[in-house]
């Protein structure tokens, strides 16, 4: 069998799907999956701020962008085009990256936000559409400004033990300041969940000192080894927005996070059934999702000047300037590198895994939850 390179991987990649992609061009109808809707989109719409439905299953008016560089940031996979939010996200994700680096973290790398309008993607994520969640690298920015195909290509790293395979996190590779900077993310009150790996969840619940009630917002989920997701609550503005049921007062140290390595983590055991093929999730349509996604969508857009968010701390910052594509190609994201270094010595099954996760409508993320 011929071995192809990774570029004609990546180009077979976009080319098996921008078929399906193409058909957004036409106007939405019931049949229509809203990933293609949404994912076409370049640009956010020239409207006030709102965010509508739920975190997954919903859009966003009037999102801004973080922009590309600040003085303690660096946004990465450009080609992804998902660096939008609402402006209060935005605002949070400027204030954590100059408390994270007065308490020792060299510089946030952000990782994925929203699309310009939210909705479903047409890769990875489940959630991030109503803009009011964001990735952060678990890796602090490097003492340069990297360039764009540097943002493209270089990787995070798991900080748990066994080659990021876990379950538990690798002491060499965890510090001080990545629980300082889990800290600062969960002082924000607008903040209501982050998500990471259960054993970085533990490894918090074993040395933390002091203060401990920041740990209630510290939520374990599958994944997150190598990046942490900020949520925040729905903001005012918003009156479609749907809140996430609240998450108590226990900092979840317990029999909670212990069902995880008893229970979660461990592979499922082998069935003496023959599995059956999973059948395909019906896709999302404009029509399952709120009512006000329809005007989101068909909205004029903002320029692109406008749509960058306007912060105090860029004033006296400039960043080198950066040889970036003339235009967002929404296709690049189907051939875009995964944040994580793969494990797989075959750049064949890596494209392969990505084809055939799309044409199932699952999401092809890193460390996927294991069927139980």
């Amino acid at each position: 069998m011929k071995t192809l390179s990774m570029k004609a991987l990546s180009r077979l990649t976009a080319i098996a799907l921008a078929g399906s992609l193409a058909s957004a061009e036409l106007p939405a109808n019931a049949e229509t999956p809203a990933k293609q809707l949404f994912g076409r989109m370049t640009l956010p719409s020239n409207s006030n701020a709102a965010s509508h439905g739920f975190y997954s299953k919903g859009c966003l008016a009037g999102a801004v962008a973080i922009p590309v560089d600040g003085p303690d940031w660096q946004v990465m996979r450009l080609s992804r085009n998902r660096r939008w939010g609402h402006p209060e996200l935005v605002s949070i994700l400027e204030q954590l990256s100059v408390k994270a680096k007065r308490d020792g973290w060299n510089g946030l790398l952000v990782g994925d936000m929203s699309q310009p309008r939210g909705g479903p993607m047409l890769t990875g994520h489940a959630s991030h559409q109503i803009g009011l969640d964001a990735d952060i690298w678990l890796t602090p920015m490097p003492n340069k400004r990297m360039t764009y195909q540097e943002r493209e290509n270089t990787s995070a790293i798991s900080v748990l033990s066994g080659n990021g395979k876990g379950p538990y996190v690798d002491d060499r590779r965890w510090t001080k300041a990545h629980e300082a900077l889990l800290r600062d993310a969960a002082s924000f009150g607008e903040v209501e969940r982050i998500l990471v790996h259960p054993g970085i969840k533990k490894k918090l619940c074993d040395t933390v000192k002091g203060d401990r009630a920041w740990l209630n917002k510290i939520r374990p989920y599958w994944g997150h080894h190598y990046h942490f997701h900020i949520r925040i609550g729905c903001q005012p503005g918003s009156p479609g927005c749907r809140s996430q049921k609240g998450t108590g007062s226990d900092i979840g140290c317990g029999d909670a996070l212990n069902w995880w390595f008893n229970v979660g983590l461990k592979p499922p055991k082998p069935s003496k059934k023959p599995s059956k093929p999973a059948k395909p999730k019906p896709q999302l349509t404009l029509s399952g999702m709120p009512d006000a996604c329809a005007a989101v969508l068909k909205a004029p857009a903002k320029s692109a000047d406008a749509a960058e968010f306007k912060s105090s701390l860029l004033q006296g910052f400039a960043a080198p300037a950066m040889d970036m594509p003339a235009r967002v190609d929404p296709l690049a994201v189907l051939s875009s590198k995964p944040i994580e270094a793969a494990s797989s010595s075959s750049a064949l099954s890596v494209a392969g895994s990505v084809l055939s996760a799309m044409s199932a409508d699952r999401l092809p993320v890193p460390e996927p939850r294991p069927l139980r």
